[in-house]
């Protein structure tokens, strides 16, 4: 093990593949996991607001970024989007190192990003191992439609913008089937811990 290394790992998956729930699972086992929406949750209420306001003026109620208005300005605009990625992604990134910093510092060999926009943002190059999650279509489909206020084009406006889930599981190291239950899926997260850490493939780069 080399001293001040830490491995990162990235986790991602499409909505509705059950990648928030893969990430508590993680966090059962005693891994730090960063969450890149809670993230932007608190930029949305502290450093973000004023570029965000400078950019988009209607979005800021109160002093927070409604998200609603927001994304109603940018998920059928592409100029839009790159202008507020250009004001998130640095920040995110900021909270990202201050948080391997600090995990270094407690001494954790491992630390899971959860982030659902890994290739898109090209976050997974900054991540020594990938962590796809997945689950039939059909099943994200009926997943992601129980939620409130979601509709078949919002579905589709969503899924559009996110790399393929074929796509992404040609491009990771591991894969969790969420469409087979819950311990099944835990059993998966286990498995990738044990072999982090005991192959030496993952081993020698912490």
């Amino acid at each position: 093990m080399t001293a001040g290394k830490i491995l990162r790992v990235g986790l991602t998956g499409s909505i509705g593949m059950g990648k928030s729930t893969t990430a508590q699972m993680f966090r059962d086992e005693g891994i730090a996991v960063l969450d890149s929406d809670q993230i932007v949750h608190d930029l949305y209420r502290g450093a973000a607001v004023a570029p965000i306001a400078a950019a988009f003026p209607d979005v800021v109620v109160d002093g927070v970024v409604n998200r609603s208005a927001l994304g109603a300005h940018v998920l059928s605009d592409p100029a839009a989007m790159k202008k507020l990625e250009a004001i998130v992604h640095p920040l995110v990134w900021a909270a990202r190192d201050a948080f391997i910093q600090q995990r270094q510092a407690q001494g954790d060999w491992i630390v899971v990003y959860d982030v659902p926009l890994l290739f898109e943002t090209g976050a997974d190059k900054s991540v020594d191992a990938i962590v796809v999650v997945t689950a039939p279509p059909e099943l994200q489909k009926q997943r992601v439609l129980m939620r409130p206020g979601m509709t078949q084009e919002k579905f589709e406006a969503i899924a559009g913008k996110q790399t393929p889930d074929t796509e992404k599981r040609a491009r990771a190291d591991f894969i969790v089937e969420t469409g087979e239950g819950l311990d099944a899926a835990r059993a998966q997260v286990r498995h990738i811990l044990k072999t982090l850490r005991e192959d030496s493939r993952w081993r020698d780069r912490f």
